[in-house]
C-alpha cells in the first residue's frame, strides 16, 4: 500500500532524522578532523562501511511518495511517482513526487535482499544462548606479548598475563565469525565452536552482541527501501550493545568513563548476561521490522525457498550489495 507524504511532513521528517543521529556523527567528524581517536565510539563509523553524509541522508523507505521533491528525482533509486500511484494515495491534482524504484532495486540487490532475509529469519527462529560471557573481546587480545594489543592506545585492566589467564581458565564459545576472525591465532583453537562465512547464516543467534549490533549493518545495506527511523533505531542499539561490548572487554578503559563489567567475576558475569538478554529482546523486534522490509520487496519468494535454494556469495563479496546510496 503506498502512502504519500506532503512536502512540508518530509522536510520535518529529514530535519528530526538530522537531529537525531548529529549527536553521533559531529563527535566522531569533529575528532577525525582533530586526529584524535576514540576506543569505543569510533567503531560504528569506522568498521561499519555507512559513512556519516550517507547516514544523515533521510529516506522515508519503501512504499512511501514524497510529494514536490523535484530535488530528489535524480537520487539512486528513486523514479518519478506516476499518475496511477500518485491517484491511489489520494494526492492532490497536478502535484509530482518520487518513489522507491522496487524493480531496479531488486535488480541491483536481489542477493543482498535474499542473505539478509534468510540470515534474519534463521536468527529469529533461534532460541538465545547466553554463556559466551563477551569473552571473543579476550580471545582478541590474548597472548598480547607476542601479538600485541589491538587498541593500542589503551592498556589491558589485568595486564597482559592477567589478560592471558582469563582465557584459558573459561571456556570459549563464540558463534560469530565476524568476531571470531579477530581472535589471536593462539586462541583460535580455544573456541569450542567453528564458525565460518559458509555457516554464518545457520550459526547466528539472538543472544550474541556482535549479531544484534550488526542490525545495523543489514539495515544500511538495504537503504533506501529501509526508512531512515529503523536504521537509527538499528544504530542506537548497536551503539548500546558497543558500550557493553567494550565494558566487558579486558581494555582498561574508566579513563574514558566506562566502568567495567568484571566477566571475571561470578557478578561480573551476571551483569553481562543480563545486558545480553536485553539487547535480544531489542533485536527480536527489530529483525522483524527488517524481515518486513525485506518480504514487501521479494513477495513472491518465501524464507523457507531462500533456505533451500544455493547459498549465494556473500552480500560483501559483491560490489552492488555494498556501494553507497548516494546520487
Amino acid at each position: 500500500m503506498l502512502e504519500a507524504l506532503p512536502r512540508g511532513q518530509w522536510l520535518a521528517a529529514s530535519r528530526a532524522h538530522e537531529q537525531r543521529i548529529s549527536g553521533f556523527t559531529t563527535p566522531f567528524l569533529n575528532r577525525r578532523h582533530e586526529g584524535r581517536q576514540h576506543p569505543v565510539e569510533d567503531f560504528l563509523f569506522t568498521y561499519y562501511t555507512l559513512s556519516p553524509a550517507q547516514f544523515t541522508r533521510w529516506h522515508p523507505g519503501f512504499g512511501t511518495i514524497l510529494l514536490d521533491a523535484p530535488e530528489r528525482a535524480d537520487w539512486k533509486f528513486y523514479r518519478p511517482a506516476t499518475p496511477a500511484e500518485l491517484r491511489v494515495t489520494g494526492a492532490p491534482e497536478g502535484v509530482s513526487g518520487v518513489v522507491l524504484d522496487r524493480e531496479t532495486f531488486v535488480a541491483k540487490r536481489e542477493t543482498a535482499i535474499r542473505f539478509t532475509r534468510e540470515l534474519l529469519s534463521n536468527t529469529v527462529a533461534k532460541t538465545g544462548t547466553f554463556d559466551c560471557f563477551g569473552l571473543h573481546e579476550w580471545a582478541m587480545a590474548y597472548k598480547a606479548q607476542e601479538n600485541g594489543v589491538r587498541h593500542d592506545y589503551v592498556g589491558l585492566r589485568l595486564g597482559a598475563e592477567g589478560t592471558n589467564q582469563v582465557v584459558e581458565s573459561h571456556r570459549i564459545r563464540c558463534s560469530h565469525f565476524d568476531a571470531f576472525r579477530f581472535f589471536q591465532p593462539q586462541a583460535v583453537e580455544r573456541n569450542e565452536l567453528k564458525p565460518s562465512r559458509e555457516s554464518q547464516r545457520g550459526m547466528e543467534q539472538p543472544g550474541c552482541l556482535h549479531a544484534n549490533m550488526d542490525l545495523y549493518k543489514w539495515a544500511y545495506k538495504l537503504l533506501p527501501a529501509v526508512d531512515s527511523d529503523l536504521l537509527a533505531d538499528c544504530f542506537e542499539l548497536a551503539w548500546d550493545v558497543r558500550r557493553t561490548d567494550m565494558e566487558a572487554s579486558p581494555y582498561e578503559l574508566s579513563g574514558w568513563g566506562y566502568e567495567p563489567v568484571r566477566v571475571e567475576t561470578p557478578a561480573g558475569k551476571a551483569e553481562y548476561v543480563r545486558r545480553q538478554r536485553d539487547f535480544a529482546t531489542r533485536s527480536d523486534g527489530l529483525r522483524h521490522r527488517l524481515l518486513a522490509v525485506t518480504e514487501r520487496l521479494l513477495p513472491e519468494a518465501s524464507s523457507a525457498e531462500s533456505a533451500e535454494s544455493q547459498p549465494p556469495p556473500h552480500p560483501t563479496d559483491h560490489p552492488e550489495a555494498v556501494e553507497g546510496v548516494s546520487p
